[in-house]
Parts: structure tokens; C-alpha cells; sequence
């Protein structure tokens, strides 16, 4: 499997009760959101086409606001990708099926493109207007044009896994249970013994706080990625999970007014 295909099954493992919920409010899961919209044609508004032209039809040609978050950044970014091509609808096609019920372990890679697409969503969204962003739009979002492109993706999801799988042991390590039943999902969706071994790794080391945001640091819009997919990996119901948060976003780099943006799209209640 790719770094791709292990973010998607991570996705798919939910993390924690609220990782489900969470993507769905950050992809427009609200009424007149952009799942929504989405789940109407599929239920037999349109006929024909995969997830993508569904996705591509539900966006239509109206200007910002349309769907909700998601559909708002995706039409101010498609003039600047020189048209729908090259947005990278195929992964939030994917990402859609899985939140309206259709997705499965053949749509790991694909999944896990959608997740980095909809953060990258968040991260443009969430910059917007702070000062912070460089204006560009966030790799994953668009569709990558060289090889270059493809190396930085691949290294910045293995930095949101990481991510993921870092903020998970906010409040101590992780249980053996929760280890198990990661796995199990992992299994379902294809991984190989390599790749669960990576995974294991990663999740028995001691906090890398410090060594992410090193890693990040200095990239705005990647920084943002990490935020939110950090959010997606852990509830915030402890001191401990919020006492981590608030390090990492200082880390970062990333103003309280970013950051609570990002809390917003996902639907996270402030305390």
C-alpha cells in the first residue's frame, strides 16, 4: 500500500467516535451542504457516471457559497487550476461514497487522496484573510503536474498520519484494544504486514510533538492540515487533548482566529 492507501484505512478505522461526523460537517454534510447534494443525485436525480461526474455535477457552474466549505473553495480554486481537470475530484469523490456509505477497501489510495483534498480545502479556507496563507492552494487540492509535486504530496500525508497518530496519544499511549481494532481495520482495507508494522511503530513511539512541528513548521497551509486532521483523531473531551492542541497550534505557527476557524468546519464545539 501507499502513505495514501494507509491514510484512507486510517480514515476508515475512525479513529475515534466523532471522526465520521467530523469529515462529513468539514465536506458539507449539512441541509443544502455538499453531501447532500451529492446523496440527491445519487439517489436518482441523475443516472449514469461515477462519484466524480456526481461530484462535478453537484458543484455546477455557480459561483462561491455553492455546497457549502468545500464547495465554496473548490469554485474559487478551479479558475486558478485552469478548470475542474485538475482538481483532484476523484479522491472527493471517493471521500463522498465512504461518508454516504458506498465506500470500501477498494477505495483506500483513492480515500486517502480525498482526505488530503478536503484538508487542503480547510487549510485555504481557513488562511483566508489571516495573513498567514500564501494564497496558493494546498497540494492535494489540485492534481499534482510533475513528479515533484507527487514526492511533496506523498510527504506531506505521511506528516498528517503522523500527525493523526501522534495526537492520539495526547493523553497517554494507546491501548492495546484501540491498537487492535486500528489493525483490524487496516486488514480490511488490504494492508500488507509491512504496512501494519509501520503503523504499530508509529503508534507504540513516545510522542513526536516537538519533531511534527519542526517538520511543518514555516508551511502555513500544511500546518493547517495538520491542525484539522489532528482534530479528526482524537475527541477533546480531556485537559490533556486540549493542553496538546493549543502546543501544537503555537508550534505551528497558526493564530487562535486559524485555528478556531478549522474547529468550526469540523463541527467542534468551543469549551
Amino acid at each position: 500500500m501507499s502513505i495514501s492507501d494507509l491514510l484512507g484505512a486510517m480514515m476508515q478505522s475512525g479513529m475515534t467516535s466523532s471522526s465520521n461526523q467530523r469529515l462529513q460537517n468539514a465536506f458539507g454534510g449539512g441541509s443544502g451542504g455538499l453531501l447532500e447534494t451529492m446523496g440527491g443525485l445519487l439517489g436518482g436525480q441523475r443516472s449514469g457516471g461515477g462519484l466524480e461526474d456526481v461530484l462535478s455535477s453537484a458543484l455546477g457552474g455557480g459561483g462561491g457559497g455553492q455546497g457549502g466549505m468545500l464547495g465554496d473553495v473548490l469554485n474559487q480554486v478551479r479558475q486558478a487550476a485552469g478548470g475542474k481537470q485538475n482538481l483532484a475530484l476523484g479522491g472527493l469523490g471517493a471521500l463522498a461514497g465512504a461518508l454516504l456509505g458506498g465506500g470500501g477497501k477498494s477505495l483506500g489510495g483513492a480515500l486517502g487522496g480525498g482526505v488530503m483534498a478536503l484538508l487542503g480545502a480547510m487549510a485555504f479556507k481557513a488562511l483566508q484573510g489571516s495573513g498567514q496563507g500564501s494564497g496558493q492552494a494546498p497540494l492535494g487540492l489540485i492534481e499534482p503536474q510533475t513528479e515533484a509535486d507527487q514526492q511533496a504530496l506523498e510527504q506531506h500525508t505521511e506528516l498528517v498520519l503522523k500527525a493523526m497518530i501522534n495526537a492520539a496519544k495526547a493523553d497517554g499511549q494507546i491501548d492495546e484494544e484501540e491498537i487492535q481494532r486500528i489493525v483490524g481495520k487496516l486488514q480490511e482495507a488490504g494492508s500488507d504486514a509491512e504496512d501494519q508494522r509501520y503503523v504499530l511503530a508509529q503508534m507504540q513511539k513516545p510522542l513526536e510533538t516537538e519533531k511534527l512541528i519542526s517538520a511543518v513548521r514555516g508551511q502555513p497551509e500544511l500546518a493547517a492540515q495538520v491542525y484539522a486532521a489532528s482534530l479528526m483523531a482524537i475527541e477533546v473531551d480531556t485537559s490533556a487533548e486540549r493542553a496538546y492542541l493549543g502546543k501544537l497550534a503555537s508550534g505551528l505557527g497558526l493564530t487562535p482566529e486559524v485555528t478556531r476557524r478549522i474547529e468550526e468546519m469540523v463541527g467542534l464545539q468551543p469549551v
